[in-house]
């Protein structure tokens, strides 16, 4: 019993630390209650560049240039920008056919970052637009988007998020858990930075960008496997702040299975790892020397997977404890496996009412629904094992997703009604 001093003192500090992190998040997400501000309306004058880096996605490109060229804004202000990389299918043909302009990368690329270099340095020598929109092939995008961005910049942003949006929630249990993990990323990460005057995370796809931030910052330059929360993370600490722009809405497509979801989130995982490598050192002197609360709020996202396994560390030093007080007859068994039942019983309940609470809040809720509510805790659980692996050997490669969900926006809007 001599060890039970030490393991109680650090189950207690580990559960302090997570309770603190924990607390920091439910502070803000009292904010997402708070309504939008509703952003000013301006005359489109935004000569805007639409950029999409494609590998093998013949099946849905064509259909993410539709819904582009379908934009409630002058034909004449916007280009539609496809940049097939490591292709084995027609990706390219695809999109050209579609109407889209190709852009052959010049140096052989290994990620979305390294197109996006090259696209933008090819856009500076251009001098034509002033902005640039990032999209995923698999995307579709409502004719208001650009509208919204162009009040955005009109407004005076120069880095912005639109609403992420799921294309097919219903699909499977994975899909279902997916789209309530975006919509909780709009509302209560987004939404709530906006409130806060703070910084809005790029998470990926359907995000804008002034070309003459680009040129200040020397170009497009990100290095690890989640060039959105880098480039995030670049302008943060510039003191430029991401707007968020819920008018600006396009559809992602969603990973079908466990096995997508895990080979997508361990490279989300591994970004965030080589992220905290990179910029927690500059972050934490900018809010120990500056004082900045957005480095802050930025050092809390690059903390989470530790945050994670000391939730996990907590859990197994306390089973520990209960371990030792059941030998020694504290308690009997019996005990143990009841606070087990009540602690998971617990967390699962958490996860449902939360995601429950997004839906209705989100107005996303259908009785579809249902097998992504009830799946969502294992979805969160498994990120523990995820961050873990990739602690351990991070994912060095990138790794496509198959998209097959090959729709239309007018298909979108009846299969939601």
């Amino acid at each position: 019993m001599a060890a039970v001093p030490i393991l109680m003192s650090c189950a207690w500090l580990m559960s302090f630390v997570f309770t603190l992190y924990f607390f920091y998040y439910a502070v803000y997400a009292v904010l997402s209650l708070r309504r939008g501000r509703p952003q000013r309306r301006c005359e489109p004058q935004t000569r805007f560049a639409l950029v999409i880096a494609a590998r093998n996605e013949e099946c849905v490109i064509g259909q993410l240039v539709e819904s582009l060229r379908q934009q409630d804004y002058p034909d004449e202000l916007y280009e539609i920008i496809v940049a097939p990389n490591n292709c084995t299918d027609d990706t390219r043909g695809a999109a050209r056919r579609a109407g889209a302009r190709i852009f052959d990368c010049r140096l052989p690329v290994r990620s979305k970052g390294e197109v996006l270099t090259q696209v933008f340095d090819t856009l500076l020598e251009e001098g034509r637009f002033d902005a640039a929109c990032v999209f995923d092939a698999d995307n579709l995008v409502d004719p208001g988007f650009l509208r919204a961005m162009n009040d955005a910049c009109c407004a005076g942003a120069r880095a912005a998020q639109g609403y992420r949006d799921s294309k097919n929630p219903y699909d499977t249990a994975v899909s279902g858990c997916y789209s309530i993990y975006y919509w909780m990323i709009n509302r209560m990460y987004n939404h709530t930075r906006r409130a806060a005057h703070l910084s809005a995370m790029i998470n990926g796809s359907g995000f804008m960008v002034s070309l003459k931030l680009i040129r200040e910052m020397g170009g497009w330059h990100t290095v690890t496997m989640t060039e959105d929360i880098e480039f995030t993370t670049q302008c943060i600490l510039r003191g430029e702040r991401v707007e968020w722009v819920s008018a600006a809405v396009i559809y992602d497509e969603q990973p079908l299975t466990f096995a997508q979801s895990w080979k997508q989130r361990k490279r989300w995982s591994t970004g965030i790892l080589q992220g905290f490598s990179l910029y927690f050192g500059r972050l934490a002197r900018g809010v120990f020397a500056e004082h900045r609360i957005g480095c802050l709020d930025q050092m809390m996202f690059f903390l989470a997977p530790f945050m994670q396994l000391a939730y996990l560390l907590s859990l197994l030093l306390g089973l520990s404890l209960d371990i030792l007080y059941a030998q020694h007859q504290f308690f009997p068994y019996n005990e143990l496996y009841y606070q087990l039942f009540i602690s998971l019983n617990t967390s699962f309940a958490v996860s449902c009412v939360l995601s429950v609470f997004v839906l209705l809040i989100e107005r996303k809720w259908n009785p579809r629904m249902l097998r992504g509510v009830l799946a969502y805790w294992f979805f969160l659980a498994s990120w523990i094992p995820i961050n873990l692996s990739c602690m351990i050997h991070k994912c060095t490669t990138w790794e496509e997703i198959r998209h097959t969900r090959s729709i239309r926006l007018s298909d979108l809007s009846v299969g939601r009604q």
